[in-house]
């Protein structure tokens, strides 16, 4: 900084002025000059270096008006194109795949879908793992096209809707429990089987029971005792030869033993009863089992 002095004089006087005794320059200036200017070229540039990477990300990462990448904005919601990884878990209302493509879930350990109520507690969940696929739910049910339920599940039934059940396993069908359905029928030229192994087998009908074989056999076997029984009604056997081939035969006896044997006897109209056996047939046309 400049400093001057000045003196007043009278007119018709003259006087010289003063030299300067101290003169200050105003600036920056030496090294200081020096680390100024570096500092103003490094700022500049790591703003040209900024500008060049946020274009570059804008460019690399597709940044459009309408969205980012494959990832478009749109009236109805976010359009996601291709193949995306999510890292953290994701939160929609639906989800659609393309009108020509398919939609493709893929994890290296399992796929997990969660639905929450309005307090955040889970109502239902499906787990897709390496070995087995698992729902948690109140209800868990399939349907057709239509609408039409195909396959329900509850804590107390399941509910197959539609009008035929296909089981194709070499061993067929294992059922702990009973099992109740209107009709059991094998495909063309294969055989029904049903079979207890262990326990005993029982077919029950309020109206009842028709088995039909059109072109084959039908065989009943049992360790223990074949019971077939109609609580109101008759029991029909109506074949061109009724055979019991492993019936025990007597011996010629003395008159009156019966050896333990019965002989079966037809009434008039079809009713069969066991009378004692004897020398002689024993069956009476007019027994009192008949009346």
């Amino acid at each position: 900084m400049v400093r001057e002095q000045y003196m007043t004089t009278t007119p018709g006087t003259s006087l010289e002025r003063p030299k300067n005794e101290y003169i200050y320059k105003i600036g920056i200036y030496g090294w200081r000059k020096r680390c100024l200017y570096l500092f103003v070229l490094l700022l500049l540039i790591i703003l040209v270096v900024n500008f060049s990477l946020t274009i570059w990300i804008l460019k690399v990462m597709w940044f459009s008006p309408t969205g980012m990448g494959h990832l478009r904005v749109t009236k109805e919601g976010l359009r996601l194109e291709g193949e995306s990884e999510f890292l953290f878990p994701l939160y929609a209302k639906e989800i659609h795949s393309r009108v020509d493509s398919s939609l493709l879930l893929q994890s290296t350990h399992n796929v997990t879908v969660n639905a929450r109520n309005s307090n955040g507690e889970v109502t239902g969940r499906l787990n897709v793992g390496p070995k087995m696929v698992e729902f948690h739910s109140q209800q868990f049910q399939i349907n057709s096209k239509d609408g039409k339920p195909l396959f329900t599940v509850d804590e107390n039934e399941v509910v197959i809707g539609t009008d035929k059940l296909r089981v194709t396993g070499p061993e067929g069908a294992l059922f702990e429990h009973s099992v109740e359905t209107p009709l059991v029928k094998a495909e063309a030229f294969k055989q029904l089987r049903l079979e207890s192994p262990t326990r005993s087998l029982s077919m029950d009908a309020p109206r009842g029971i028709n088995i039909k074989a059109q072109a084959g056999n039908i065989e009943a076997l049992s360790q223990m005792d074949i019971k077939l029984h109609s609580s109101d009604g008759v029991l029909l056997l109506d074949a061109e030869t009724v055979r019991l081939p492993k019936l025990p035969e007597g011996a010629r006896g003395g008159s009156g033993i019966s050896q333990g044997l019965y002989e079966i006897c037809v009434c008039p109209d079809g009713k069969l009863y066991l009378s004692v056996a004897g020398v002689g047939s024993t069956c009476q046309e007019y027994s009192r089992v008949c009346q």
